[in-house]
């Protein structure tokens, strides 16, 4: 059977229903959301179904008839056979049939074998079979029967309204791509999200428009032709003035002025074309837009787009009609569409911005200027991370000039854009080129691209690039941004740069300057094991994003290891959630790995080992480990953890020392220091240090003087589960009270150093750290560690302190959640959604559904309610 892609709990529902008896479900949705997938997938060898059709729709009985047929039969010579017979036509002197009576009769016909009725498109049923099936279904509880009913949403069945329903949303960003990806050919780059934009999360639609060909220029995408006959071949029976209407509003966008109820629309909503949502004519379905438009002749096209054009007086729906409607190249046009890209550009459109350039390349006349509107159409491309569109764009530069800048800006934007692929040596090698060649004719090009080189280097951990970008940095001449020469340092060597970097960090993060600059800024201070400074200007740099538009795609992991690091471990969850869509929506397996590797490390510490493990196992699957260290490390990292807090030190180890080389070394310059508390814990319970102490030693040595607070405490941490006398080292690893910006590392410092007091017959003193430690763990949900501290509490006589409250907002989704800290901050619904791209409405809704799980009643109680949470940890 094929696999139903992002419909996992609803075909579990349905299923549910085929199988016990006593069940109605009724699933419902827009046409295309598979609602027969799912009725197909539920049914069994010996299921009866029946299927509504326009054409019996006024045939009284005729879905009923259908539905009963292979069981007719049996009905022969039975009490209910004379009043069955008469409703279907047969009995040649009939008896009228009641509604009740009949519904008796059939239930007495089915009940003697039972078994799973199936009705699908129910909406197009005849009105008596309907009325018939509301009455079994209001008693067919305490039958050997279960119905599955299919309808459209819009058009509710009569008597059938307060029966349970599953409803069928979109599929999510992940799942939509997974139907993309399920294609023989899948579209990629702008084309695929323009399918993803257009179908709209609709199964049918996403199969069905990556199924054809891409068209260049506006309008819909085209559909296959299978849909566009079906769909045209409606049209083609209506008036001529009502297809003329329909081919309008086809090509219209949403705010478009299409005219109102009047002459010519009746026809088109009697065909099932076209709804009317009270305020506009809507299409039924989006495939029925992109069959009408595609079959119609490319000049009736332009005439529709020639009147919308008129009839509107918002400048960038006027210049894109004009673009749809234009056959050949116009600077006019052009000049107007780049004027559009800007707009959108300011606005954070940046994929829209994008695709309007690129159209505004294709009707510039002069190669010159189509050579400069497609290095900007690379530009805006580069923040949707499609990194075969931006190339592409870079690529049809380079066959139209000879510029050295334009040529030297598409060099980085393609480099740039491999920088989130898993083709790290490609990138590399091309930033690396062009910086170095830039290097005195263009000085500030040149550190740009070294920036972007020096994160190439950062994934990858490949021996000998970082050396190669922290020699090349001495080499651009001139006066240099302050904030990218900080970055490649600290992104080249975080320890290394210290000492110069952060004298620096006050005086560039109290600079004014773009949330660009800020977001830079923050991950140096994160780089730096400034922790709270990072969290701090994250979450500023990416308010004042918001403002502008939605955030680029890619931006947000750093941040998200910051919160974790910080405890932050909710907010992180919702972070890797969103990195995980955007890398899914835009086809990078290297962002998809990291995000997964950063949820699964806060699921391996609250104890959900076996998701954990599943994550970061399929991390490891979609890079290659040697050319992508830093996520292979981080994969690692989350199995050792999953395995530590099993108790399996063994399997602990292994996983550990896979984080650093057959020497010793740092397998990731900068990700490994993390593991080495675990591995020299695992290695002590072993009871063989060895390999771990020249692996501590190792790191002491690199580290040096230029190690942070956090660094210092790690290592004092993993020397002291080597040492015969450990005490002065957990001494030295909590020492300084800056470790509680890193509170599940100093907890589990704490928690280690009670252990060895216990050992040690010091059981009295064992017990404060204990207290601290578990007290900890129960905040932060780190459910493996906080049973090992409460199992230590015990043993040494102990006094438990009393179970932390969970967070509050953990039983919410990481959407819910958002929302309702944003409604704790006083802001209003309208604003919220502002800010989330929601509607109020949506906002609402979920501010409805979360009152009940946090137990509040309004959204003033959500201040009080979260104000305890909020000050530990700061989410």
């Amino acid at each position: 059977m094929q696999e139903i892609i992002g419909r996992d709990a609803e075909l579990a529902q349905v299923r549910r229903a085929a199988r016990e008896t006593g069940q109605v479900l009724i699933v419902t949705g827009d046409p295309g959301m598979g609602k027969t997938t799912l009725l197909d997938a539920a049914a069994e060898p010996d299921a009866l179904r029946a299927t509504g059709s326009e054409t019996e729709t006024n045939l009284a009985f005729a879905g009923l008839h259908q539905l009963l047929a292979p069981v007719l039969r049996r009905a022969e010579g039975r009490p209910e056979a004379a009043r069955l017979f008469a409703a279907f036509g047969v009995d040649e002197d009939p008896v009228e049939p009641d509604v009740m009576r009949l519904g008796l009769a059939v239930l007495s016909l089915l009940s003697d074998t039972g078994g799973l009725l199936i009705v699908d498109d129910a909406q197009w049923l005849d009105r008596a079979s309907l009325d018939v099936l509301a009455f079994l279904a209001r008693r067919i509880d305490a039958e050997p029967l279960s119905l599955l009913i299919g309808a459209r949403e819009d058009q509710p069945l009569p008597g059938m309204d307060r029966l349970p329903t599953l409803r069928l949303e979109p599929l999510g960003d992940l799942d939509a791509n997974r139907v993309l990806d399920a294609r023989p050919q899948p579209p990629t780059g702008a084309r695929r999200l323009r399918v993803l934009a257009e179908a709209g999360g609709n199964p049918l639609a996403l199969t069905e428009l990556a199924a054809v060909p891409e068209e260049s220029g506006p309008g819909p995408s085209a559909t296959t032709e299978r849909l566009e006959k079906i769909f045209a071949a409606r049209a083609q029976e209506l008036p001529e003035h009502s297809r003329e209407l329909l081919l309008v509003l086809a090509a219209a966008d949403t705010a478009d002025p299409v005219r109102p109820p009047g002459a010519g629309w009746e026809a088109a909503e009697r065909a099932g074309l076209v709804r009317w949502t009270g305020s506009r004519f809507r299409f039924r379905h989006p495939l029925v837009r992109s069959a009408l438009y595609h079959s119609a002749p490319f000049e009736q096209r332009r005439r529709a787009h020639l009147r919308l054009a008129a009839a509107t007086e918002e400048p960038d729906r006027h210049a894109w009609h004009l673009a749809a409607a234009a056959g050949e190249p116009d600077e006019d046009v052009a000049a107007a569409l780049e004027a559009t890209a800007e707009r959108a550009r300011r606005r954070g459109g940046y994929a829209a911005a994008a695709t309007t350039l690129e159209r505004a390349a294709e009707l510039s006349p002069d190669r010159a200027e189509r050579a400069r509107r497609l290095v900007l159409a690379a530009n805006s491309a580069l923040f949707t991370a499609q990194a075969g569109w931006v190339e592409d764009l870079a690529a049809r530069v380079v066959g139209l000039t000879d510029d050295p800048e334009l040529l030297a800006i598409a060099a980085l934007r393609t480099g740039q854009a491999l920088t989130v692929t898993t083709r790290h040596a490609a990138a590399f090698t091309q930033l690396f080129r062009t910086a170095t060649a830039l290097a005195r004719r263009d000085p500030g090009t040149a550190l740009d691209v070294l920036a972007t080189a020096a994160v190439v280097a950062y994934y990858s951990a490949e021996p000998g690039r970082r050396d190669a970008v922290l020699a090349a940095l001495p080499e651009i001449p001139g006066e240099q941004n302050p904030v990218t020469r900080a970055w490649v340092s600290a992104v080249a060597d975080p320890v290394g740069s210290r000492a110069e970097v952060l004298p620096l960090l006050p005086a560039l993060s109290s600079a004014e300057s773009g949330p660009g600059h800020s977001v830079a800024v923050a991950t140096i201070a994160w780089l730096l094991d400034e922790t709270p400074l990072a969290v701090r200007l994250f979450e500023q740099a990416f308010e004042r994003w918001r403002v502008r538009g939605p955030l680029p795609e890619g931006l947000g992991c750093a941040q998200g290891w910051a919160l974790f690091e910080s405890g932050a471990w909710t907010q992180v969850r919702a972070i890797a959630g969103d990195s995980l869509n955007n890398g899914a929506r835009a086809e990078l397996p290297h962002v998809m790995a990291g995000s997964k590797t950063m949820d699964g490390a806060v699921l391996a510490l609250r104890g959900e080992s076996a998701r954990a493990a599943e994550l970061a196992t399929e991390a490891l699957s979609m890079v290659d480990p040697a050319a992508s260290r830093m996520v292979a490390v981080r994969a690692r990292y989350v199995l050792g953890m999953v395995a530590a807090g099993a108790g399996d030190h063994a399997t602990a180890y292994a996983q550990f020392r896979r984080m650093f080389t057959a020497d010793g070394e740092f397998e990731h310059y900068h990700q490994s220091a993390v593991a080495l508390p675990e591995l020299a814990a695992a290695a002590a319970r072993l009871g063989t240090p060895h390999d771990a102490e020249r692996i501590v030693r190792a790191a002491a040595h690199r580290l040096d003087d230029g190690a942070s607070v956090r660094l210092r405490a790690l290592l004092d941490h993993a020397r002291a589960m080597l040492a015969a006398d450990p005490e002065p080292l957990f001494a030295a690893a909590l020492a300084d009270p800056r470790t509680e910006q890193w509170p599940f590392e100093r907890a589990r410092t704490l928690l280690h150093q009670a252990e060895w007091l216990r050992r040690a017959r010091r059981i009295a003193e064992s017990r404060a750290p204990l207290e601290a430690a578990l007290e900890t763990f129960r905040r932060l949900g780190a459910a493996p560690w906080t049973a090992r501290a409460e199992a230590e509490l015990r043993a040494s006589g102990g006094a438990d302190p009393g179970t932390a409250a969970p967070d509050v907002l953990d039983e919410l989704s990481p959407q819910q959640q958002e929302i309702v800290r944003l409604a704790a901050r006083g802001l209003t619904n309208r604003e919220i959604g502002d800010r989330l791209f929601l509607s109020p409405r949506t906002v609402g809704s979920h501010l409805y559904r979360s009152f009940p799980k946090l137990g509040v009643s309004n959204r003033n109680q959500l201040r009080d309610l979260l104000e305890p949470a909020a000050t530990v940890p700061p989410e």
